[in-house]
């Protein structure tokens, strides 16, 4: 009746309605009212109960009326109060769905209205069908359900309560103003009638002078809104709450509500000013006195509506969602007696948080990231982890199942997270195989087959979609995001983390770290703000610092002090004030100084006070109170001080004067009320952690419990009340960088929750939770590239594949086999980041390959090192057959086609890792390789295979990363190719020679050098192994290459030489032969042009293998064909460009053509055997010879550096034989032929090479060799004789100083200074020895010197040997040098008269004698006419200074026999006799001709002198002689000497004759050969002439001198 008169009011005349209006009031608020009066409580009629709800339902969602304010709260009250009193079901029910409807309507409204800016509704057009879809409603209850998320909004069909009875006062602190409040009871439901009369104001002055609503609608929903919140937080009553309740029912239902509202915001509700501080201010209180509610209803929807707050309203509510989670959600989870129930809807909340990225890099930046807020997410994630671990499942009353179900919700949550980073993080991965991001890669049939992992968990989370974080993005984002800035806060709030721990600890050690850290500044103001500040500070400890007698503390005590204002208050509050901020230590002497100091400030702040006469009375009250205080509330003290006690107490304390006494008492009953609390410590105000003792019953449990959550609901409420008003900005991040930090944080926690849920649980769903996480943590850490984390989850994910594990792989289950695929599935989705983690994820492989084996039953050999049972390998007795068959069901799995597939496909995707990583990957390949290969008894190769099948995937890869890699798998084939299993190094070898054949096929282009990096395993292999096998495979392989692939080969010829090198010093006849035969067959200089120096010296390590003989002739013959090669083809080698480039082009054909092919033959005449190394110089000298013409000057330089090598005599070999040999032969032949070269090229050579050369003869002549010695010297003197002609007078200077410097090396100065052991003092020179002989006759002599070589005149002195074997090398050094200073003479004398012509005249001389006339002298051949006076001079002194010695030995007898009788003898004492006459001879014939040389005739008068001294005295010592043996050897010399005087003209004879004359007459006392009698009559006859003392008759004419 009710509801038809109010329809057809409002249908018949809908504009009446609004404008019939009593004084105060509308007509329809009036009418509305009239309707809500209808309902008089629980005994008002059901029927009428549901016409009251469908009114008012009309009313509120008619477009065309306008109720607000107080008439809106009223019909929203009275349905409410409907739901709550009705004993009908379906009224209950219709009014709870009227509610929902209503709500929606009202804030619908209000946000259409935003968006249309309409002021008003002022259509008056009533559409009827409105009405009739409202009265279908009173009968379809049902279709109004509450318009919320049905999961998070459960409905309990339970009878309602009660109401409080007392009215509710409300003072809005937002918009509107205070109101008075009226309230009714109505069978004790409260009217909440506090908003009407503000309507009054409202209307009043307009709808638009509301000062913070643009809308009255606004202000509508604001109400509704308000009246909601408050309704949530009435308190339930004592006693275990009860379902049918009013209480309880209301509570639900308001929040319900709030939820419904909540969900269905609207952009005007989320982010208008007003709204917001009402969440703040009501609704955050609200939740947080029922977010802590043991009703679990309750709390389940309160922790919905703070779902949808962090979903829609984060940014606004920054510190009310560190408070929610910091003080009820964490400490749920982390207090040890809260219920299960609670604890699950907890992680069920936080699940569906976890799942949301936004929210969760949001956590981390806005509350980690600060320095004054918590650690939300940290905090978060060690929760989760500890539950994840089960670790929760300790506490009484949680059943093994409510345990398992609760450790995966946290393994659930803790996966989301992973994933959410994931997802914020995916842009910076790059998937190899081009596949989704993780979380949606599910490999497809055809890809992955069954390696497919259980995913119980897909779609799990997908129905979330409540927290979508989108709307945050109306809110305006005003900063950038810089993901540094928050690393450095984060870093510098764990900095004043850990500085507070250790200031908890010992205050002076945290005060001094963050000073070092410069967190906080030195002086003492400084810390005394950060005491005030810091409220982490354990406050014992802050006492105890500030009570210690140091200068610095009491300083930051006074500052402390000071810091504090005490203006306007009372003495008890300030003290109060004071001692909040610490705990008062216990020492007596420290409170005293905190006191005085208190009581010192408090009289400076309140100056004006008379109440206190100085600061002393002050002092003494504080004391008095602490006291007062200790004694009243300490439960140790008994005897309780009474308040006159007290103030007898404190008589006389103000200067000798009382304080009155009622201010006195007035102190002693605060202090009786409320004691001064202290702070306490921080781990009294922290929630206690999970204590170890067990509470002793369920009823105790749940008391404790109820207990801890008044307080936390307490604690909570306080703190979002102290917040209320706080802003703080939120931040809304958008960079990917974020993850990093944070998964630097979470690493740990999460691994070892997934690990141990790996380790300890077998369900299915918790392994697959934990290698979904540990899959989602490596792709992070590879993301970031953060090495360390990612190697510690892959090898946790190895050690639970129990494939590398010590434990038997007899114990592998399912999660085992699933942990392989992930293993599997990260190296195959994260190869590119994998690094150094290649090792464990190969390892593996390596490992499932063996497991494999024995699953299939293939290799049963290798079980007993995979069961470690000794007895295992014995596969014999039936219980053998069983424990086989157990094992292969237990790895049969391993086998699958799916996990083959799989692991194939790691290795065939090799191609698409990047170039760092494929690097990566080969050399961890390489490395289980070796260790495979390392196993004694049975090494494997499965490795060893994939290394030879990537490298066929991979060699088409840019040649910059083909090297890279191909520098690992060479040096891997370098070590498995010298393995002492020769199975496995042909293997290798074989692998080699087939990826070569295919690498070779590719060809190469000019001046690359791929293939010589490719084949270089070839050379390292033939170097290092030394089996013949693998040796003589080795070369049949390159033989192959090089027979197939040669005109593909371009830098390669380099290794196949060096292969070729290592072959040819080979003793085995096959490898030598077939290698050779190889390199004879070569027809490629051309390709081979860049290894050309190569080909050549290994043709010289075949000449080189004196083994074979006839090889080694051969390779001479081919070193000379490819001399010819470089003769015929100079461009090629000229233009040819190589990496000597820096060559000069007209030095390219010398560097890489004559120079390698000479240097070898160099080597070869160094190394080779007597018959070989004389072909080799031989061909040597014949290139030279051949080719010279073509050598630029500086080349012949080079050249002769090589040459001269020959004579190196560091590197002969010591033993006397050899090197006798070696001088004897090769170097006596090298001579030769460089006196030939030089020769040949006098024009280049002389000027470069000249002097050179001069070193080399002087080094010959002086070394301890007669034959290389004679050698020597005749090339100095076929040297000369042959190119004398064309000498400059600057050569001839050093040619002349070159025979100087041998006479002075070569002269035996030691014959005449050597003394017997024991007389004198040792020589010195003990490398050149000088020596010489004596025997009985000239002749003879001349015979020895002729006749005998090295070994003759050595065994000559060994014969008579008596002395040691120093004296028997002196001595032998010493008849070296005798010999080489007669070859000296003679030189001289052949270079200057040419070979042969002294003796020549000698003998003429001689033979003219006998017939008596004058012999006549030839025509010069000699070097005499090409030589100047000065060299001329400069000889005759090198002969005349021999001549000396000579003479000076030969006199010496003494020393003579001396010497004999050491044993340097021959059958008489030994004499210098021939080099004292030789010497003497030559240097008269260059005087007697320099004498009749025209061209000198200015000089005539000094060589005159000169002569006329040399023959005086030769002629004085002649007659002086005393052995008849000794004037013998002087007659050709005096033949010499008197036949060249009479041949000068009469007027040069003169002065002769008058000086030899008495000479001359003494030599008649002689007994003289005939023909130097004959000379002598011709000379006395010529005297008598010429003086004219003879008579002229009877004299025949003489012959005028020629």
């Amino acid at each position: 009746c009710v509801y038809k008169k109010a329809a057809v009011i409002i249908v018949s005349n809908p504009c009446a309605v609004s404008l019939r209006r009593a004084p105060g009031k509308r007509l329809i608020d009036r009418l509305v009212e009239t309707i809500c009066n209808c309902f008089q409580g629980p005994q008002t009629d059901e029927g009428v109960q549901l016409q009251i709800i469908k009114a008012l339902l009309t009313a509120v969602t008619s477009p065309h009326i306008e109720i607000h304010e107080g008439t809106v709260l009223l019909t929203v009250r009275t349905c409410y109060n409907i739901y709550l009193a009705s004993r009908n079901l379906i009224n209950q029910t219709t009014a709870k769905a009227t509610l929902t409807q209503m709500l929606n309507v009202i804030f619908t409204r209000m946000e259409n209205q935003a968006v249309s800016r309409a002021t008003a509704y002022t259509d008056t057009q009533w559409n009827r069908s409105n009405v009739t879809s409202l009265l279908v409603f009173s009968v379809k209850m049902d279709l109004f359900l509450p318009c919320c998320d049905l999961e998070m909004c459960i409905v309990y069909c339970t009878p309602a309560g009660e109401h409080p009875t007392h009215p509710v006062t409300e003072q809005t602190e937002v918009a509107p103003p205070k109101v008075s409040t009226e309230g009714q009871q109505m069978n004790g439901i409260i009217e909440d009638r506090s908003s009407v009369s503000s309507t009054d104001m409202l209307v009043s002055s307009g709808p638009h002078s509301a000062t913070r609503f643009s809308h009255i609608l606004q202000k509508d929903a604001f109400l509704v809104f308000r009246s909601l919140c408050k309704l949530s937080m009435k308190p339930l009553a004592d006693g275990p709450p009860d379902p049918k309740s009013h209480e309880l029912r209301s509570k639900i239902v308001s929040l319900q509500l709030l939820l419904s509202v909540l969900q269905g915001a609207g952009p005007v509700f989320r982010t208008h000013e007003m709204f917001v501080n009402a969440i703040k201010q009501y609704l955050c209180v609200a939740l947080s006195k029922n977010g802590v509610s043991s009703v679990p209803e309750v709390f389940e929807l309160s922790l919905a509506i703070f779902l949808t707050l962090l979903s829609h309203f984060k940014v606004h509510l920054k510190m009310q969602i560190e408070v929610f989670f910091r003080e009820i959600f964490l400490t749920i989870l982390e207090t040890s007696t809260s219920s299960f129930e609670h604890k699950w809807m907890v992680i069920q909340t936080l699940t569906r948080i976890c799942a949301d990225a936004q929210c969760v890099v949001d956590i981390y930046v806005n509350y980690d990231c600060d320095l004054n807020a918590a650690n939300i997410f940290e905090r978060l994630v060690n929760d989760l982890s500890k539950i994840a671990q089960g670790r929760s499942g300790q506490e009484l009353g949680m059943t093994p199942l409510q345990e398992l179900s609760l450790r995966k919700k946290g393994l659930e949550c803790l996966v989301s997270i992973l994933k959410c980073m994931v997802e914020w993080s995916k842009d910076m991965y790059v998937n190899p195989n081009l596949q989704a991001n993780l979380g949606q890669e599910h490999p497809s049939d055809s890809e992955g087959g069954e390696l497919k992992l259980p995913e119980q968990l897909v779609g799990r989370r997908d129905s979330i979609s409540s927290l979508d974080s989108t709307v945050s993005s109306s809110v305006p984002v005003s900063q950038a995001d810089h993901p540094e800035q928050y690393e450095v806060i984060k870093q510098q709030k764990d900095i004043i983390e850990h500085g507070i721990e250790l200031f908890n600890k010992k205050p002076k050690r945290g005060i001094q770290y963050l000073q070092d850290q410069s967190m906080l500044g030195s002086t003492a103001a400084d810390i005394a703000q950060f005491l005030h500040q810091e409220d982490r500070l354990d406050t014992t400890q802050v006492g105890e610092f500030l009570g210690e007698n140091i200068k610095f503390n009491k300083e930051v005590m006074y500052c402390y002090v000071d810091q504090l204002d005490f203006c306007g208050r009372d003495f008890v509050s300030a003290l109060r004030a004071f001692l909040e901020g610490f705990r008062l230590p216990g020492e007596a002497q420290k409170i005293d100084r905190l006191m005085e100091k208190f009581a010192a400030r408090y009289l400076e702040c309140n100056q004006g006070q008379t109440l206190f006469a100085s600061a002393d009375t002050a002092y003494v009250l504080a004391y008095s109170i602490i006291m007062l205080t200790t004694d009243l509330h300490s439960p140790q003290v008994k005897n309780k001080m009474t308040k006159e006690q007290y103030i007898k107490m404190n008589r006389g304390i103000n200067d000798s004067k009382d304080l009155p006494e009622e201010y006195l008492s007035s102190i002693y009953d605060e202090i009786a009320g409320k004691k001064i609390a202290m702070k306490e410590s921080k781990e009294f105000s922290i929630t206690p952690k999970s204590t170890k003792q067990s509470v002793a019953s369920e009823k105790q449990r749940r008391l404790l419990y109820n207990m801890e959550m008044e307080q936390m609901a307490k604690t909570a409420k306080a703190l979002m009340e102290a917040v209320s008003h706080a802003q703080a900005p939120f931040f809304s991040a958008t960079h990917l960088e974020h993850v990093r930090p944070m998964f630097k944080l979470a690493w740990t926690p999460l691994l070892a929750a997934f690990s141990v849920g790996l380790q300890d649980c077998d369900d299915p769903e918790v392994a697959s939770l934990c290698l979904e996480g540990i899959r989602c943590a490596i792709r992070i850490a590879c993301i970031f590239t953060m090495q360390l984390e990612r190697d510690a989850y892959v090898q946790a994910l190895a050690r639970f594949t129990l494939l590398t594990a010590s434990s038997s792989i007899t114990e592998m289950k399912q999660k085992n086999i699933d942990t392989i695929k992930t293993l599997i599935t990260v190296a195959h989705t994260d190869g590119n980041y994998l690094g150094n983690s290649w090792h464990e994820i190969l390892r593996c492989i390596s490992q499932l390959e063996l497991a494999q084996l024995i699953g299939t039953g293939v290799k049963t050999r290798y079980i007993s090192g995979v069961v470690r049972d000794k007895d295992a390998g014995n596969l014999v007795g039936s219980q053998d057959k069983r424990q086989m068959a157990h094992i292969q069901e237990s790895v049969g799995e391993t086998s699958s086609q799916s996990v083959v597939v799989a692991v194939d496909r790691i290795f065939t995707g090799s191609t698409r890792l990047d170039g760092n990583a494929i690097v990566d990957f080969v050399r961890w390949l390489c490395a289980v390789s070796m260790d495979e290969l390392a196993s004694a008894h049975q090494p494997r190769m499965f490795s060893l295979q994939k290394i030879v099948e990537i490298s066929y995937y991979n060699m088409n890869r840019i040649r910059l990363q083909w090297s890279r890699i191909w520098q690992v798998i060479g040096d891997h084939f370098n070590k498995v190719g010298c393995n002492p299993n020769e199975d496995v190094a042909i293997f290798a070898v074989d692998s080699l020679r087939q990826l070569s054949m295919k690498f070779l096929e590719k060809g190469e282009l000019a001046n690359f050098r791929f293939q010589k990096d490719f084949l270089r395993p070839f050379e390292h292999i033939m170097k290092k192994n030394r089996s013949p096998t693998i040796r003589d495979m080795v070369i049949r392989c390159v033989a192959q290459m090089v027979n197939s692939q040669a005109a593909n080969i371009r830098s390669g010829w380099k290794n196949i030489f060096s292969v070729f090198h290592q072959a040819a010093a080979d003793h085995d006849e096959s490898i030598v032969e077939l290698a050779f035969q190889t390199t004879v067959t070569l027809d490629h200089f051309a390709a081979a042009i860049d290894s050309f120096q190569d080909a050549v010296k290994c043709l010289s390590e075949f000449v080189c293998n004196a083994a074979f003989p006839d090889t080694s002739m051969e390779a001479i013959r081919l070193i000379r064909h490819c001399a010819k090669y470089v003769s015929d083809r100079p461009q090629a080698l000229r233009e040819y460009t190589s990496d000597d480039m820096n060559v000069a082009p007209g030095d390219r054909v010398w560097v890489r053509g004559w120079f390698p092919i000479l240097f070898e033959l160099s080597c070869i005449i160094n190394r080779c055997k007597l018959d070989v190394r004389t072909r080799g110089l031989t061909v040597m000298f014949e290139i030279m010879k051949s080719y010279g013409n073509t050598f630029e000057k500086h080349w012949w330089h080079d050249l002769f550096r090589i040459v001269f090598r020959i004579f190196d005599n560091m590197k002969l070999p010591e033993q006397q034989t050899e090197k006798t040999e070696w001088m004897t032969t090769t170097c006596n032949h090298a001579l030769y032929a460089i006196c030939d070269v030089f020769t040949q090229f006098y024009e280049p050579l002389s000027q470069i090479l000249l002097v050179d050369i001069f070193t080399q003869l002087q080094w010959c002549v002086r070394q301890d060799n007669e034959q290389l010695a004679r050698s020597g010297t005749n090339c100095l003197e076929n040297l000369v004789i042959l190119n004398g002609e064309k000498f400059s007078p600057e050569v001839w200077n050093i040619t002349c100083s070159c025979m100087l410097e041998i006479f002075q090396n070569t002269s035996p100065h030691t014959l005449l200074t050597w003394r017997p052991a024991g007389q004198d003092e040792e020589m010195t020179d003990g490398k050149h020895f000088d020596a010489d002989f004596d025997s009985q006759s000239q002749s003879s002599y001349d015979r020895a010197l002729s006749e005998r070589g090295h070994s003759q005149i050595a065994s000559l002195m060994y014969v008579f040997c008596a002395p040691g074997v120093s004296d028997q090398k002196l001595f032998a050094g010493l008849l070296i040098k005798c010999v080489v200073q007669l070859e000296l003479i003679q030189t001289i004398d052949n270079i200057v008269f040419y070979p042969a012509t002294s003796k020549k005249e000698d003998a003429e001389n001689m033979a003219a004698a006998q017939v008596c006339h004058n012999s006549e002298l030839g025509p010069d051949q000699g070097m005499y006419r090409h030589m100047t006076s000065a060299h001329l001079f400069k000889l005759l002194d090198c002969l005349l200074e021999s001549h000396m010695f000579a003479k000076d030995f030969n006199s010496n007898n003494e020393q003579r026999t001396a010497l004999w009788r050491a044993g340097f003898k021959g059958k008489s004492k030994p004499n210098l006799l021939k080099q004292e006459t030789s010497s003497l001879a030559c240097s008269l014939r260059i005087l007697f001709r320099m004498y009749s040389d025209l061209q000198l005739q200015d000089s005539w008068p000094d060589i005159q002198t000169r002569l006329l001294l040399v023959c005086s005295e030769a002629l004085a010592y002649f007659i002086s002689l005393t052995s008849e043996s000794h004037r013998e050897a002087w007659n050709s010399l005096l033949m010499l000497l008197l036949t060249r005087t009479l041949r000068l003209p009469d007027d040069k004879f003169k002065p002769h004759a008058s000086c030899y004359y008495p000479h001359l007459c003494e030599m008649m006392q002689f007994d003289l050969i005939p023909e130097l009698r004959a000379v002598l009559r011709r000379f006395f006859l010529r005297i008598g002439s010429v003086f004219h003392i003879a008579a002229l008759d009877g004299v025949p004419a003489r012959t005028p001198a020629s």
